[in-house]
């Protein structure tokens, strides 16, 4: 939550680009100036309840079940799994954590592309708990799941590619022997994590913010689900449109892994210490 609300700006510029159908913006600068003219400055953290709500629910549920799965992985002197293994533990740890933080991530997609739309079709919802209320009372309970299955499918290439890739970089770069387990270690971690991360797992939240934006079209949904999104995004737009958005969404990715992984290291580091009293604890367990 406290890494939410550094990249919150840089979460809705993302996924303006990806729900933007056309050229409406060509770069991210360009949907920064066109959202702050139009709507003001305080539009850069629309849906911030919705983006707070995702990560008290997706994220501490996947980075709970994640740090858990890992130490019962780990060897009895503490070695850690091979990477294959925490690729496993991490889409394990991914598809829990979708589930409980979809209802979040259907609100968050739709209050951050309010904005763009017509005013006679903006759903204007206060904040998060009117989003959710509002979706219930108009659009039925299944609603808050939509998209559910690509949001899921996109949380175990995330969980794979970020959890994995950060465990396993840690361990490659204490392994050359210029670094040691400290914040500096965490930040080169993490930022390698982002970087491979955000390559792996747009065309998947591609498909997943167009789903869960999506309006009904003469009573049929505009998609039939994240191949059809896929195909038709390729057909129309190009192959490297579901790339669309790689800055802002690595502008956000990185920092918000950086931010987040040295926020739950030395959180894990302090618990370990101060609630489990090993005072010899060195690392923070990832």
């Amino acid at each position: 939550m406290g890494a939410t609300c550094f990249v919150q700006p840089l979460d809705l510029v993302k996924n303006r680009m990806q729900v933007a159908t056309s050229k409406e913006h060509k770069t991210s600068l360009h949907v920064i100036k066109h959202v702050v003219k139009s709507e003001g400055v305080t539009a850069l953290y629309a849906g911030l309840s919705a983006g707070l709500l995702r990560q008290a629910t997706y994220t501490t549920t996947r980075l709970g079940i994640y740090t858990w799965l890992f130490e019962k992985a780990s060897g009895p002197r503490g070695e850690p799994p091979n990477f294959f293994v925490k690729a496993g533990l991490g889409m394990a740890a991914g598809v829990v954590g979708a589930f409980v933080g979809t209802p979040a991530e259907v609100s968050l997609i739709r209050m951050t592309s309010d904005g763009r739309l017509p005013l006679a079709e903006r759903r204007n919802y206060k904040n998060v708990l009117d989003a959710l209320v509002r979706m219930v009372r108009e659009e039925g309970l299944v609603t808050l799941w939509r998209g559910a299955i690509p949001t899921m499918g996109r949380a175990m290439v995330v969980n794979a590619a970020q959890l994995a890739s950060y465990s396993q970089a840690k361990q490659m770069l204490m392994g050359t022997g210029f670094f040691k387990e400290n914040i500096f270690l965490h930040f080169c971690a993490s930022m390698i994590s982002g970087l491979i991360t955000t390559a792996a797992s747009m065309p998947v939240d591609i498909a997943k913010t167009r789903i869960q934006n999506m309006k009904m079209i003469d009573g049929k949904p505009e998609y039939k689900g994240a191949f059809d999104v896929l195909g038709k995004v390729i057909r129309k737009e190009g192959f490297f449109s579901l790339w669309k958005g790689f800055t802002p969404y690595y502008m956000r990715l990185g920092p918000h892994t950086v931010i987040t992984f040295i926020f739950l290291e030395q959180m894990n580091l302090l618990y370990k210490r101060h609630v489990l009293g090993d005072k010899f604890a060195k690392g923070g367990g990832l």
